[in-house]
């Protein structure tokens, strides 16, 4: 009886996030896999409003990896210096670049696997970039998404790994990404990691934490 009101009480959950957020997409702008790829290295510690900032000025001069190859590290550099760590994501996105063109014929890998073989590329960004690139089914866990799943009760984890395969479990394949996003919206939108507005929430009701705050 319990583990059946669990079951229902995340569906409904599930299915508000879904009408409060209908057609989530990501908020990084791109038109092309390398595009996103970029960009999401860009976003490691910082806003996508700022990388969207950066990939405004930097996209239209190199948006291939043979462009960003000629730009060289230190045109990189140039573009970027407004972010955090960008010396280091400088060095990434050309050496990126050049393994792209050396081992995948200039593409964008389509496996976990391959795009974790690129510097500046973890299991996050990686799940990003097949989630929104490529409608590949994949749950990249942020800061929002590990924030937002645990303190509603739909994951009991410390580390983003076990938040990922708890949600894996939870939520339908064919929802993944759907969820992913509507979970980083909430966290930005009310449930925000410092005074989260409670008061306003529709999830107030099936909020453990929630009803602790109140």
């Amino acid at each position: 009886m319990e583990k059946a009101r669990k079951k229902t009480r995340e569906k409904q959950i599930i299915d508000i996030l879904a009408q409060l957020y209908p057609n989530p997409r990501s908020a990084l702008n791109f038109r092309t896999p390398y595009e996103l790829l970029v960009a999401t290295i860009l976003s490691a510690q910082c806003t996508d409003k700022r990388v969207n900032e950066i990939t405004a000025k930097l996209f239209p001069r190199a948006n291939t990896p043979e462009q960003m190859i000629e730009l060289g590290i230190e045109g990189i550099e140039e573009y970027i210096r407004g972010l955090g760590l960008f010396r280091n994501k400088s060095k990434n996105i050309y050496r990126t670049s050049q393994i792209l063109l050396e081992k995948f014929n200039g593409e964008v890998p389509r496996t976990r696997e391959e795009l974790m073989q690129l510097p500046g590329v973890g299991r996050k960004t990686a799940n990003v970039v097949l989630a929104n690139a490529f409608q590949i089914p994949a749950l990249a866990v942020d800061t929002h998404v590990h924030r937002v799943s645990n303190r509603l009760g739909l994951v009991a984890a410390k580390k983003v790994e076990e938040t990922e395969a708890q949600l894996m479990d939870l939520i339908p394949k064919a929802e993944w990404i759907d969820v992913h996003h509507q979970l980083i919206y909430h966290g930005r939108n009310l449930c925000t990691a410092r005074r989260p507005r409670c008061d306003e929430c529709p999830l107030l009701p099936y909020c453990p934490t929630g009803a602790v705050l109140q």
